[in-house]
């Protein structure tokens, strides 16, 4: 999740809401990338900005909502979930993950996980479970992943395989916060049979413009991010058998057509299988 900096909604702020609307916020500045509605003034114009110097970065959102679709699915399909924790959600948009799930699998149990109060607003309110599954919400921290495990065992078995979805939120803990043994602490509390879907933004594509974007938008944005490279992403899924095709591009992981495949991205993504 994203950086504690001045003015962000960290884990124990008491800022008020309406100081939200005034910085630009990651949340809001995806939702703005896809389409939505739910965001305001600074989030359009940071976006614009990130726009007008990486153009990609429309198709890459798309790319990211598209994979987070297309893992889900293959997640409660072929492989049998029917668990999933979901950190870092943002703001709803269409297919959500309980969408894609319960619509393969409606007894389908997902848990969604985020810090910002403006995001579990809209969440309570717009992602409703199917009667035969189960929606929750946790307002925590992926820095917090004690909290964010013991309030999902409200809601999750976890002597049952459970997917952990970390869809373009490690780039937003950057590296004293040490990502890695925060999803080491995720991946240790569940089971083998569970998976890690990870997309991250990358460092080695397109580089140029993806350093000019994200120096732009850490100066507009109350999160700091940090996109890595193709190695740096690789490690998070250390311990995990990593299903075919590997890490790749976001839209080269299992495409439906080769034209999606093609589609312009600056994310590395996979889904891994703990043994």
């Amino acid at each position: 999740m994203p950086s504690q900096l001045p003015g962000s909604n960290a884990p124990g702020s008491e800022r008020p809401l309406a100081h939200y609307a005034s910085v630009a916020h990651v949340a809001r500045v995806y939702d703005y990338l896809l389409g939505g509605k739910d965001n305001f003034a600074a989030d359009r114009e940071a976006a614009e900005q990130a726009m007008r110097i990486n153009p990609d970065i429309v198709s890459t959102a798309r790319a990211n909502r598209a994979f987070l679709v297309r893992t889900t699915s293959y997640l409660t399909g072929r492989a049998g979930i029917r668990q999933f924790l979901d950190v870092g959600t943002g703001m709803p948009t269409n297919s959500n993950i309980h969408e894609v799930a319960q619509s393969i699998a409606p007894e389908s149990r997902i848990v969604y996980v985020d810090h910002d109060p403006i995001v579990l607003t809209h969440a309570r309110a717009l992602l409703t479970s199917a009667p035969e599954g189960v929606t929750d919400y946790v307002e925590a921290d992926l820095r917090e992943p004690g909290k964010i495990l013991a309030e999902a065992a409200r809601t999750l078995d976890f002597a049952r395989p459970v997917a952990i979805m970390l869809i373009a939120i490690l780039h937003l803990i950057l590296d004293r916060d040490d990502p890695y043994d925060l999803v080491s602490q995720l991946v240790n509390a569940v089971v083998p049979g569970s998976y890690v879907v990870i997309s991250h933004a990358a460092s080695d594509i397109d580089t140029g413009a993806m350093i000019s974007m994200t120096n732009r938008l850490n100066e507009l944005m109350a999160q700091q991010s940090v996109p890595r490279t193709y190695r740096e992403v690789a490690a998070f899924f250390a311990g995990l058998d990593l299903l075919e095709p590997g890490l790749v591009r976001i839209p080269e992981w299992r495409p439906a057509s080769v034209s999606e495949s093609a589609v312009r991205a600056q994310m590395w993504g996979a889904v891994g299988r703990k043994p």
